[in-house]
């Protein structure tokens, strides 16, 4: 399939919409305060302090949709899974799967490409403990299914972690992309088949699931040996 030569044009205006936004009263005071406070081990950097937009390829095949940026990760370098150990983890991930140039995601500008993969999440703004409410996950949609809606080519969707996994899954049905009478349930390394995408579950890379080695780097390499393996049933290649 042929990539869509305007689609990175309209990521581009949605990337504006994105980092303007202030609608959720919580995050905006949370996401700034925290810049302002830093912790002593970024005291003197300048963070980013606003909402994220997602990254990558606009002709991406691969999808992920995580929860939310990290307070002292992606709200401080202003790029998602940026400068956390979330964010080494699945960078180094990506790249033993051949999805990223280099295995290392320190800032927005170190020359990171990713191939053939997206990545986005359902919330743009740091949360109070990681937990974005209902409410913000909703309001936040919009910015989710116009992402999803400028990434034609996508035919395998990563969930990372429950909130993504299914944020992902609603915001499909609701470009009509998918069908599902009940919401398939979420289980590490689980493939659900909906339509033409292949969906697949993975626990987050979040510290509390790698310390504690609930996940481990050969089952994370196994989720995206799994994406490749899907995308050759779909696509050939």
């Amino acid at each position: 399939m042929a990539r869509v030569t305007r689609t990175p044009r309209e990521l581009c205006a949605l990337r504006e919409q994105v980092i303007r936004c202030r609608a959720c009263a919580r995050l905006v005071r949370h996401r700034e305060r925290v810049a302002r406070q830093k912790v002593r081990r970024f005291a003197d950097e300048e963070y980013w302090g606003r909402p994220l937009p997602g990254f990558g390829d606009p002709g991406a095949r691969v999808v992920l949709v995580g929860l939310a940026p990290a307070a002292h990760g992606g709200n401080r370098t202003g790029r998602m899974f940026t400068g956390d150990e979330s964010g080494a983890w699945l960078i180094r991930a990506l790249h033993r799967a051949g999805y990223a140039s280099h295995p290392h995601s320190l800032r927005r500008d170190d020359g990171l490409r990713l191939h053939d993969c997206y990545i986005t999440a359902a919330v743009r703004c740091a949360p109070p403990g990681n937990h974005p409410t209902r409410q913000e996950i909703e309001r936040c949609r919009g910015f989710l299914l116009e992402e999803l809606r400028c990434l034609p080519r996508a035919r395998v969707v990563i969930g990372l972690g429950r909130v993504g996994f299914e944020a992902a899954l609603d915001a499909y049905r609701r470009l009509g992309r998918v069908e599902y009478p009940r919401r398939p349930k979420f289980a590490h390394g689980k493939v659900h088949h909906l339509g033409e995408l292949s969906f697949i579950a993975s626990y987050h890379p979040s510290q509390q699931n790698t310390f504690t080695r609930r996940l481990t780097r050969a089952m994370f390499d196994r989720v995206f040996a799994k994406a490749r393996r899907e995308l050759a049933r779909r696509t050939g290649g």
